[in-house]
């Protein structure tokens, strides 16, 4: 049946991406989409969201007075290529890690943490500067990367020295040769620019739940590579915390990005904080929830890792502060998926085959339909 009451429901749809399937913007017009089928008579609000992996700078510039801007950067394996990023009116950039160095732009067979780096990172952050920005917002997740942000500094004009003092190569394997940290030609400007790192999870940079180990294997490695790659990295915390003073081991965020954390915040002073805690602000969510009847959400897969800082369960914290019913439609569910389930109902998109924007709508039809009828 369909819902008709004198007051319009109001339904507010904030999803991210659906990674490999549907930008954030995409997801949210097909489940916009699907809950007015269910409800033609609702106020439908789409506000895509990002948690600092891809689609960041794009959902911040959407919501703000900002435009896109393009560089030529150092991609992850070393091609030069394009990277987007964003420049708010009140000199703030806005930059997503995944759009210079992400596992997107590395072809599966060419995959190989140990070599790939956070050059263009670094690119990306110079272009700021050149642009004179006072706040530098860098979104951290979906990195092809595991060396520290080690790359990133080198294009910052930071040097890595082996015990011959010879500049080591790009990638994460190159540090355990790490001896010395010359940083005395860093790009000067840094030290006047605010800089925060936005990460999707708390993971710390060593040890079993640490960049490599975790993260490592989604990025190629195989389990003795990714034993190499923490203790190359620990190597690495090591230097930092004897020529800078900064102990970044365990600190928590810093495993983002393979690591990206723990260099942001050992080079230019950065301040980790969760992701879609920002993008919240940035897109006034709870503003918006305000009044609202209903909020819908999703990711492409729905599992034990969402509750640890993703986009989702940020959006299902701020719902449940404002006592806003919510409804997930995940692409597909994973181990662990339960941790989330207490906080909204959950209907998958399952429908095998078609085009996934149609699934997501059909899904979220149905789930608006049952939330209608238990009212």
């Amino acid at each position: 049946m369909l819902y008709s009451s004198s007051m319009p429901l109001r339904i507010v749809v904030a999803p991210q991406e659906y990674k490999g399937t549907l930008t954030a913007e995409g997801a949210a017009n097909a489940i916009a989409t699907g809950a007015r089928r269910a409800s033609p008579e609702a106020e439908i609000v789409e506000i895509p969201l990002a948690d600092g992996g891809p689609g960041t700078v794009r959902a911040i510039i959407t919501a703000s007075v900002g435009e896109l801007r393009q560089v030529t950067v150092t991609g992850p394996m070393g091609k030069r290529l394009e990277a987007e990023w964003g420049l708010l009116r009140d000199a703030t950039a806005v930059i997503e890690m995944a759009a210079a160095a992400g596992l997107t732009l590395v072809p599966e067979h060419d995959r190989d943490p140990r070599l790939a780096t956070t050059h263009g990172v670094g690119d990306l952050i110079l272009a700021a500067l050149d642009a004179n920005c006072q706040n530098i917002f860098v979104g951290m997740g979906g990195s092809a990367t595991n060396d520290g942000g080690a790359g990133m500094a080198q294009a910052l004009g930071a040097r890595l020295l082996d015990e011959d003092g010879t500049d080591l190569p790009a990638g994460g394997s190159a540090l355990a040769r790490l001896a010395h940290i010359d940083a005395a030609n860093l790009d000067r400007r840094l030290k006047s620019v605010n800089v925060t790192a936005a990460s999707d999870v708390q993971n710390p940079l060593l040890g079993p739940s640490g960049a490599s180990i975790v993260y490592g294997p989604q990025k190629g490695a195989s389990a003795e590579i990714t034993a190499e790659l923490d203790a190359a990295l620990a190597n690495y915390a090591a230097v930092i915390k004897r020529d800078f003073g900064t102990d970044i081991a365990e600190l928590p965020g810093a495993g983002s990005a393979g690591g990206l954390g723990a260099g942001l915040v050992a080079f230019l002073g950065a301040e980790i904080q969760p992701g879609i805690d920002i993008v919240a602000a940035v897109v006034r969510l709870r503003e918006r929830l305000e009044g609202a009847d209903l909020l819908i959400t999703g990711e492409g897969r729905l599992d034990g890792q969402t509750r640890w800082g993703k986009a989702v369960a940020g959006v299902l914290a701020i719902a449940a502060e404002a006592r806003v019913p919510a409804i997930i439609v995940p692409g597909s569910m994973g181990p662990g998926w339960e941790s989330v389930a207490s906080q909204a109902a959950i209907v998958e998109a399952t429908e095998p085959g078609g085009d996934p924007a149609k699934r997501l709508s059909a899904a979220t039809e149905r789930a608006v339909r049952r939330w209608l009828d238990a009212r």
